[in-house]
């Protein structure tokens, strides 16, 4: 999908080095166009908070049920693709929390089958209707990144060491969740409940999801590169057991076949994330 870069402007913003635990990035995006822009989002297996700040856009979950952002909302984690749709006069910033860093901030157990929500539901007091106030006055993207930032320094809480084992384990020959009941003398079953707790989401979900990611990139750049894919090969260097489990997880994350992801490729974006 081609937009004129005057009518819809979207980017990555990096974030300083300090935070990298934290967050990976922020997104941002306005639509200056005279119709609206309709994306898919792909799964990033992140939590995201939304503040709009002009148009409500809108984001229409796998039950077809179609959700306004009015001022913040938080989504995530985002395990499977849905569409998201920016009217004109649409601009919108998007925090991409890491790993375990929603914990982290809200001392709340990862909530994904209960998002969307208001952020303000989960933590006492007006604060996020503060932030959102002060960030509408500014039209510095930059600024409004650094004072996120800055808001956000007094709610982060010490991170949990078996989160940090966990988030941190790339050993892929070995499970991460009996490796680290191992050094813990814990339990599998206690470092998994764990896991879901920080992450929200499972050990072996976030294995599954590795594997599908490596087969997207793996597919891209075959087909880059020649019109014609081997996905016997892509079953083989991505760890499938055969073709049509290839071909579930592609129709379980992005509701697409392999060849259909190759099709409409170009009309489907990377995570905001």
């Amino acid at each position: 999908m081609k937009e004129n870069k005057h009518e819809f402007n979207n980017y990555r913003i990096a974030v300083p080095r300090s935070y990298e635990e934290v967050f990976t990035h922020f997104y941002y995006a306005e639509n200056n166009s005279n119709k609206r822009i309709t994306k898919t989002l792909l799964p990033s297996y992140q939590t995201i908070l939304i503040f709009n700040f002009k148009e409500k856009p809108s984001f229409r979950t796998q039950q077809n049920t179609r959700i306004e952002v009015d001022k913040f909302l938080v989504i995530g984690p985002v395990k499977k693709a849905f569409d998201y749709t920016l009217p004109p006069n649409t601009e919108i910033l998007i925090v991409n929390f890491k790993d375990d860093a929603f914990y982290r901030f809200f001392r709340y157990s990862a909530i994904s089958e209960h998002l969307p929500i208001q952020p303000e539901a989960i933590v006492h007091g007006d604060c996020f209707h503060i932030l959102w106030h002060q960030l509408s006055k500014m039209d510095d993207i930059n600024a409004r990144v650094n004072h996120i930032l800055k808001f956000s320094e007094p709610y982060l809480m010490k991170r949990n060491k078996i989160a940090k084992e966990l988030a941190n384990f790339e050993n892929q020959s070995i499970s991460s969740i009996k490796s680290v009941a191992k050094e813990y003398g814990q339990t599998p079953r206690n470092i998994q409940l764990q896991h879901k707790k920080h992450f929200g989401y499972s050990a072996k979900e976030l294995i599954r999801y590795k594997r599908f990611l490596k087969a997207t990139e793996f597919i891209q750049g075959v087909a880059s590169n020649t019109s014609k894919i081997d996905w016997f090969e892509i079953v083989n260097q991505c760890g499938y057991y055969d073709q049509s489990q290839l071909i579930r997880d592609f129709k379980y994350y992005i509701h697409l076949t392999p060849t259909e992801y190759i099709k409409f490729q170009q009309d489907i974006c990377n995570p905001i994330s």
